[in-house]
């Protein structure tokens, strides 16, 4: 059956009662076109694409109808014009050969004496135009771009496609815009007319006009400082949309002309921007825009928020910006989520500039905490994360742990970094600081990363006074839950190291002081040996801590050969790491009592020299080392910011600077070769158990415990060592700017200590200076052959305006020579990409120790 007109043609398509029945009228359908096609039908040609355009909408090919469009533009009647303009904006676009025949038709039609008719083929330019297509119909455009009849002026500057903004959905584009897109060679040629459109009265030729003006200002950096001096001409037209009464053609919702007074704001706020006098000529405006419209409906608050962001881009005063920022608090209130979330983000992007003013919205933002949306819940707890301040520390961190309590697991690792960090930074004691860290390892202890636990850890070393109290909290918490593994790591290692303090003060449970035995904490640890939760990194964590146990004199001969049967148990495990561990642990015993002492005794406490800052959203501790012979022309180290797994010495030594062991060795020494070794082993090195292959003869009168690396015990004699000599070292937490260019800015902060001459920790901060996000920030540092190079991952190779990213270096470097690095820096910023290198020396001489 052949349908004679479209509307017959939908009629029998919804008759069908199957898919499998529409599909096959459809290509029943297309086959009788196909048909009529060949036969030259030219009456029944408009009928026929008609209904080809419908399939087409229904998704089965119609390609085969592009040529018999272009003959239908080609007729003399509007309607088939209309028709067949149409069918090109569906079926061609600017890849196809096809389009080089549209070219001739569009320009006869926009010299065509019919305005409707040069609608057309505007309309179609702006959808379908190509760079070539663009050069042979620009000068047309420039030519219509003058016409005095205001509806081709409006089509020659704007054709109806959708677009949308975050709150509300608008109609416009340029057919000049489409030209700059494909040739910007051609921007200039627009100028002086896109002047002359900024003046007319008329809506639609105005808004087309803007939106026209906005895309060359974007494109070209010189046209933008040549359009400054229109500011006060869009202040007035601004101004007189602000103040105008009802006007039934223009009005929505109350507001006069919504659109345009968006366009010209968005405008406003990129001829204003780095600019003071341009700044200055639109603060009143902006105030009065802020304060005279509704917020009772979504067109009032999609200008309420093109006015925010116009603020607080340009060079507006301190009263301007709080008001801006006063308006995204009142968004929070706001009962539609798209509103709140969109507050939510910007004052993400705007804590940095005003933190005070973000502040009085706290308990609003606490409150988006309890959402059901579950992007407002992240927005909200990213920019909780930036409120946090020595002065609401305590009231913030609450609230987080209780969301942190009931959070889904996506949020959990991160939140428990970020608690963390802020505890480790704002904490009014180290009491509360512990009791927070607590909590954390308690209600998310399986999303704890590494770098955390041995913040703690290093954090209990060095408080003696609260070495009790943190084993007698652990202890409690461990009995009444063993499946958070984190909680169990630092349980297990606390109360392996201070199980004689534990035993003396007791166990304090809801502030009652309780006595407890060796036996009692034994059958805990052992407890945790023989759970379903446990894996083979807690297991190593008890043999090492109950072998601790074993070597204090307040336990029992009882619960000392408890512990040696024990180990005898695992001598033979089938897991490799268990067995080395619990042979080489358990020849300890064979050695006498002295020696076991000696041996275990409780480690001194860690350097405080790390930190955890530059880790934030990484979940490895170590960058990987490679080798690098471009960067400086020979043979370096250098370290890529997103590289392969860091290999098993990179952990050793970076667990070995943060907990504060002996120097490495100096560059070119050779080192012994060593077995191949696991992140396991080096944290449980923190126990004190090492890798010994061999055991060697007693020597109990020249024994003393010597700490190397992450390493735990040594059985041979320790070496007398000579102090390190104090070598000069540069200002702490100076920074030094390595790189400021294309609005990123890099600076690079050096940390040094007497302690270890050689040794730089450099921490680079990265951040942008303007209001464009840089993306993909790929970070490469090389140093010279003679210095060895390790890099922390970045905390974000994002780097959003008023946010600061960083990245931590460790420099080992011959003592007395010089800091050098060649960096190679590499991002993309609204699209553009940028490379680049530089050579870095500003450090200042002796920052390696020694003389320069």
């Amino acid at each position: 059956m052949v349908y004679h007109n479209l509307k017959a043609l939908i009629k029998g398509i919804r008759a069908c009662k199957t898919v499998a029945d529409e599909r096959a009228l459809i290509q029943q359908e297309s086959a009788a076109i196909r048909t009529s096609f060949r036969n030259e039908d030219s009456f029944v040609r408009h009928n026929n694409i008609a209904k080809l355009l419908y399939i087409h909408m229904l998704g089965s090919p119609a390609h085969f109808g592009q040529i018999e469009c272009l003959k239908l533009v080609a007729s003399p009647r509007f309607s088939d014009k209309r028709l067949g303009y149409l069918g090109i904006m569906l079926l061609l676009d600017e890849n196809q050969e096809v389009l080089t025949l549209v070219t001739n038709s569009l320009k006869n039609d926009m010299n065509h004496s019919n305005m409707y008719a040069v609608g057309l083929a505007l309309c179609t330019f702006a959808n379908i135009a190509s760079e070539e297509m663009s050069r042979d119909l620009a000068n047309e455009i420039e030519k219509l771009l003058g016409s005095s009849n205001t509806y081709i002026r409006k089509k020659v500057a704007t054709i109806r496609i959708l677009m949308h903004s975050e709150l509300i959905f608008f109609q416009a584009a340029l057919c000049a815009l489409r030209v700059i897109k494909k040739v910007p060679d051609l921007t200039d040629h627009f100028t002086s007319k896109a002047k002359n459109l900024l003046t007319d009265r008329n809506h639609g030729v105005l808004l087309s006009s803007v939106t026209l003006v906005t895309e060359m200002c974007q494109i070209d950096p010189a046209i933008l400082e040549e359009f400054r001096n229109a500011v006060p001409l869009l202040v007035r037209n601004l101004k007189s949309l602000v103040t105008t009464g009802y006007s039934p053609e223009h009005d929505v919702s109350g507001i006069t002309d919504p659109f345009l007074q968006v366009k010209i704001l968005r405008l406003l706020r990129l001829l204003g921007r780095g600019d003071q006098q341009a700044s200055e000529t639109m603060n009143d405006i902006l105030a009065q825009v802020a304060t005279n419209t509704d917020s009772s409906k979504n067109v009032g608050n999609s200008i309420l928020y093109e006015t925010v962001l116009t603020v607080l881009e340009i060079e507006a005063d301190t009263g301007l910006r709080v008001m801006a920022i006063n308006i995204l608090g009142k968004f929070l209130s706001n009962r539609d989520n798209n509103i709140r979330y969109v507050a939510l983000n910007t004052l993400n992007k705007v804590v940095s500039m005003d933190t005070n003013a973000v502040q009085r919205h706290r308990n609003i933002i606490l409150d988006c905490l309890r959402d059901g949306d579950i992007s407002i819940r992240r927005r909200a707890l990213e920019l909780s994360y930036a409120l946090i301040n020595e002065q609401n520390v305590r009231v913030l961190i609450r609230e987080l742990l209780a969301f942190l309590e009931v959070a889904d697991d996506e949020f959990k690792l991160g939140m428990t970094t970020q608690i963390c960090l802020a505890a480790e930074r704002f904490a009014p004691n180290k009491r509360w600081h512990i009791d927070t860290v607590l909590r954390v390892l308690k209600l998310a202890g399986n999303f704890v990363r590494e770098e955390i636990l041995s913040a703690f850890i290093r954090l209990v070393a060095h408080t003696p006074e609260l070495q009790g109290y943190t084993a007698s909290k652990l202890y409690v918490a461990l009995k009444d839950d063993i499946s958070q593994e984190s909680l169990t790591l630092a349980a297990t290692w606390v109360i392996g190291e201070y199980s004689e303090v534990l035993l003396e003060g007791g166990i304090v449970d809801e502030e009652q002081p309780k006595a407890t035995s060796d036996k009692d904490i034994i059958d805990l640890l052992i407890s945790i040996i023989d759970s379903p939760y446990s894996n083979f990194l807690t297991q190593q964590f008890v043999l090492a801590g109950v072998t601790k146990i074993s070597s204090r004199r307040s336990t029992s001969s009882a619960e000392q050969d408890r512990i040696a049967e024990m180990l005898a148990k695992y001598t033979t495990s089938p897991e490799l790491e268990l067995q080395q561990r619990a042979v080489e642990f358990a020849s300890l015993f064979s050695l006498g009592e002295d020696l076991r002492e000696g041996v275990l005794e409780r480690m001194p406490p860690p350097e405080l020299k790390a930190t955890v800052m530059g880790v934030v959203s990484e979940n490895k501790p170590v960058g990987s080392t490679s080798k690098d012979a471009d960067l400086l022309g020979d043979e370096v180290l250098s370290t890529p910011a997103n590289g392969p797994a860091p290999t098993a010495q990179n952990n050793q030594d970076l667990l070995a600077e943060i907990f504060g062991s002996t120097s490495p060795p100096a560059p070119g020494a050779s080192s012994p070769p060593q077995s191949q070794r696991t992140t396991v082993d080096d944290i449980l090195g923190l126990f004190g158990a090492s890798n010994v292959t061999a055991t060697p003869s007693p020597q109990p009168s020249s024994v003393t415990p010597a700490y190397t690396g992450s390493s735990a015990f040594s059985l041979g004699p320790s070496q007398s060592q000579s102090p390190a000599p104090t070598a000069p070292t540069a200002p702490r937490l100076t920074p030094y700017i390595a790189y400021d260019k294309n609005e990123l800015k890099i600076t690079l902060t050096p940390q040094t200590s007497a302690a270890k001459p050689g040794v730089v920790m450099i921490m680079a901060r990265f951040q942008v200076s303007g209001v464009a996000e840089a993306v993909g920030l790929n970070f490469q540092a090389a140093v010279p052959k003679s210095q060895q190079l390790q890099m922390l991952p970045m905390s974000n190779p994002n780097i959003k305006p008023g946010s600061v990213e960083t990245q931590q270096m460790r420099v080992v470097a011959p003592v007395g020579s010089n800091v050098r690095l060649r960096l190679r820096i590499s991002f993309s910023m609204v699209g553009q990409t940028f490379q680049d290198q530089v050579d870095f020396s500003g450090f200042p001489p002796g920052l390696t120790g020694g003389s320069s």
